[in-house]
Order: structure tokens, then C-alpha cells, then sequence
């Protein structure tokens, strides 16, 4: 669809578009005229890969299909239609991907396809990416009561994998039981990963009669028949938004931070700074914003399109239904970022939507008031900072105040140029750099399930 995630409204990626969007999984809750200075640095995409899996080859592992011999050779064309996802197929999404850090969570019936999935995801991302096959764990899948102890190899070698910094981790498991997410949510969260959820989309994926024939284990029918509800129903994320790559990510805190520093330091700055009066510590030096925005969002910055609260929150399961949805969820993106903000209470990029973009962006987030008339997307932002006791939703909140007075003919008074745009004061401590050259960043439309991202719209 902060120093949580953003609920509906951030941004970014490159010459990709928001195709197979990624959710995170996550739960809980997310003067005088200046000398000109040099411009922030453009974000290049970022890249990130994933592999290794204990146990998992084509020579060792009994029971993978001949089928893999020959995935590796095939192309998107010969591929397939249960292979054709945009993570493997998009060059932008893949390359985006090798440079962010990325669980794929694999959800299926046992012989639904999954383990032709995960070998052409490792064939796609070779060395960027491990594979972790609970089959090869011999860890039958089945209704119980409890998650195995023998999940603690799993897990024990899922955290060495994140630990190394593997940019593609692949997890090949039924993954029916919410209880075994949550633990691998808490692992994605406490090491900055985003999750993407994929199932196999082979014809047989929900017949019983079929998969009984298929699946290595020898399942029944009807053991078969007690796994497929808990697997039918979609499973909804906290939100869905714009995962910025790594390197993307990087480029934008360099570009606020120097904006930051460059502000607070402007004598035209300083005469307004009794907005911002406890961080002032000498009004000859410089207004010590870093400080002052003390909240800053962990890991990857992202752009939220759709707080969805697990399908809780008005419209979601409308939105995670739509067409354009479906498509771009898992996909890469490019966002470009017009310009830099901020108020007494935040700081943030402002993201300027593509039309393909704006395809999936909720309709009813672009206001204040319900009498409000913005234009779609008005809200797209990425929280930068937030100032002590303020949540990150406050941020695209901000952002629509620009808005507001922007449609009713205020531009702000043009103050100079720093950082490579023109600087705007609009009173009431509220500043705006607008970017002569915009910053483009590398995304992919993902999920989030954790409460550490929190979103920005909501």
C-alpha cells in the first residue's frame, strides 16, 4: 500500500514501478539570501542478494524434481506461468532487490510447487541468495499445537544467513500456522529485513485429490484438507508501502541530514528559530536541528501506501484485492523525491507519484478535513525525523499543510538557494527545500508486519 512505518503515503525506486508491492509484516502497531552549497547526492539504486541453504542441492537433497536441472537455463518466455512473478522475471525489481535485504516467505500445501519457487529464485539471484527448505530439516508439516523444537536448527541457521548480511533469504515451508510467522517476523525485524510473501501459482496449488499424489511426505486427503483454511484466507499485513534499497535509503538521510545543517545554520533561519527554542544552544552559531528531530526511523526508509492493521483498517481487504495491487506487489519502483521539509514537529521527504504509482494509492488519505480537495497521491511522503513525543503519522499531516496552502495560492517566500533547490518559508516554522534536481530512490512495494516500522498513513 517513521521510526515505524508511515502509514498510507511514502516513496521510491527507480526506472521500476510498483508492481507485486512488498508488504512488511510487522506487528502492534511504525532572512538573508544564503550562498549556494553543493546539492545533496542523487540516490543511486541500492542492491541487495540472499542464498545458502543447509542441506539444500541438487545432488544431496531426495526430493527435488529433475525439473531443476533445467531451470537455471530457462528464460521469462520459456518460463512457466506459475514461475512468472516480478522478482524473477523485472530487471529493475531484481536488481533492486540484490541490493536490499529481503526474506521470501513461501506459503503453500505440501507439492503445491514451492520447491520448484525456491530453486528459481536462487537460480535467478545465484550467490545473493540462500534457500532454507524445512523439508530437508525432516520437519513434517501438520496441524498441531505447538511449533516443533526442531525449528531451532531453523532458526539457528536463519539467523546466521542475516547475519552475514545475505541480501535473498529464501524460506520454503508450508508457513500455515501464524505462530511460526510471528517468530519469523520478530527475526526479519530484529535484523532489518522485508518480507515478501509467495505462493505458487500451479493449478493443482488447492486441490487435495492432486496434492495427495504429489506431496513427498504422503499426506492424505484429508491431512491435506485440515492445512488448506488457515492457507486460503489472505493473510494481511500492518501496511503496505515503498521499501527504499539500502544504498537509496543511505543517499536520502545524507540529503536531509545536509539540509538539516545547512538550515539551521542560515541567518534568515535563525531570526525564526523561536520555533524551535530549546534547540537553540548559541543564536550565533547555528540551531542544532539534528537534535532537536531526535526520532529518526530505523533501517530502510520507506513510503507507506495502505495501513491495513492485518485487515482490520476500513478498506483493506478492498485494497489488497485490487488488480494493480496484485500485479506490483513484490515489484521494484523508482521514487523521486521533489523536495525537503519541515516543521516543529517533523521532517520529510516529499514524493512526487507516477501515474503507475498513483494506481496504488488509496483514495482517502489525501485530506484533513473530510471537506478537503487535494490532489491524489498529496500525501506520498518518507519520514526523515520526528521531534521528541511526535509519531511519524504526523508527517504526511504536515506534508498536506504545505499542500493546503500551496492550492490556495501561497508558494511560500522564496528565502534563497541551499543544497541544490530553492528554499521556501511558509511561517510557523514550516520550511521547504524544493529540489532543482530530483532525488530518485530504488524501492520495492512490499509489507510490513512489525510495530519497529510504523506507518505514516493511517
Amino acid at each position: 500500500m517513521a521510526s515505524g512505518p508511515a502509514r498510507p503515503g511514502e516513496a521510491r525506486p527507480r526506472r521500476g514501478e510498483l508492481g507485486g508491492g512488498s508488504r512488511c509484516y510487522e506487528r502492534g502497531r511504525d532572512r538573508t539570501r544564503p550562498r549556494a552549497a553543493a546539492p545533496p547526492p542523487r540516490s543511486a539504486p541500492a542492491a541487495a542478494a540472499l542464498t545458502m541453504n543447509r542441506g539444500f542441492s541438487k545432488k544431496s537433497h531426495t526430493f527435488l524434481p529433475k525439473i531443476f536441472r533445467k531451470m537455471s537455463s530457462q528464460s521469462a518466455k520459456e518460463r512457466p506461468e506459475s514461475l512468472q512473478f516480478p522478482f524473477l522475471d523485472d530487471e529493475d525489481t531484481i536488481s533492486t532487490l540484490k541490493e536490499s535485504k529481503t526474506f521470501f516467505i513461501l506459503r503453500g500445501l505440501p507439492g503445491s510447487g514451492k520447491s520448484t519457487l525456491a530453486q528459481a529464485i536462487q537460480d535467478r539471484y545465484k550467490d545473493a541468495c540462500k534457500v532454507i527448505s524445512v523439508d530437508s530439516y525432516k520437519i513434517m508439516p501438520a496441524i498441531r499445537s505447538s511449533i516443533p523444537e526442531e525449528y531451532s536448527k531453523v532458526d539457528e541457521d536463519l539467523v546466521d544467513y542475516c547475519k552475514r548480511d545475505i541480501s535473498i533469504i529464501v524460506l520454503d515451508d508450508t508457513h500455515h500456522e501464524r505462530e511460526r510467522l510471528d517468530q519469523l517476523f520478530d527475526i526479519a525485524d530484529k535484523y532489518r529485513y522485508k518480507v515478501i510473501f509467495a505462493e505458487p501459482k500451479t493449478p493443482w496449488r488447492m486441490d487435495c485429490s492432486q496434492l495427495k499424489e504429489k506431496n513427498q511426505w504422503k499426506l492424505s486427503a484429508e491431512d491435506l484438507k485440515k492445512m488448506k483454511p488457515s492457507l486460503e484466507k489472505e493473510f494481511l499485513p500492518m501496511y503496505f508501502g515503498w521499501f527504499l534499497s539500502k544504498r537509496s535509503s543511505e543517499n536520502l538521510r545524507k540529503a536531509g541530514q545536509l539540509f538539516l545543517d545547512e538550515l539551521g545554520s542560515l541567518k534568515a533561519f535563525k531570526k525564526e528559530s523561536k520555533y524551535f527554542a530549546f534547540a537553540i544552544e548559541d543564536p550565533k552559531v547555528k540551531v542544532d536541528l539534528t537534535s532537536y528531530f531526535v526520532k529518526r526511523p530505523p533501517g530502510v526508509l520507506h513510503c507507506t501506501t495502505k495501513y491495513t492493521e492485518f485487515g482490520k483498517a476500513p478498506g483493506a481487504e478492498e485494497y489488497a484485492q485490487q488488480e494493480a495491487v496484485k500485479a506490483s506487489y513484490g515489484k521494484g519502483f523508482t521514487l523521486s523525491i521533489s523536495a525537503l521539509f519541515i516543521t516543529t514537529k517533523t521532517v520529510g521527504a516529499r514524493v512526487e507519484l507516477n501515474e503507475q504509482q498513483l494506481l496504488l494509492w488509496p483514495g482517502d488519505v489525501d485530506k484533513l478535513l473530510s471537506t478537503d480537495n487535494l490532489p491524489k497521491g498529496s500525501r506520498a511522503h518518507i519520514t526523515l525525523g520526528c521531534a521528541n513525543g511526535v509519531e511519524a503519522v504526523q508527517t504526511g499531516l504536515d506534508l498536506l499543510e504545505f499542500v493546503k496552502l500551496e492550492k490556495a495560492g501561497n508558494k511560500g517566500d522564496e528565502v534563497g538557494e541551499i543544497g541544490g533547490g530553492k528554499l521556501q518559508y511558509f511561517d510557523n516554522g514550516m520550511w521547504m527545500l524544493v529540489l532543482s534536481k530530483k532525488i530518485e530512490g530504488r524501492d520495492v512495494l512490499v509489507s510490513t508486519q512489525k510495530e519497529s516500522t510504523l506507518p505514516d498513513n493511517v
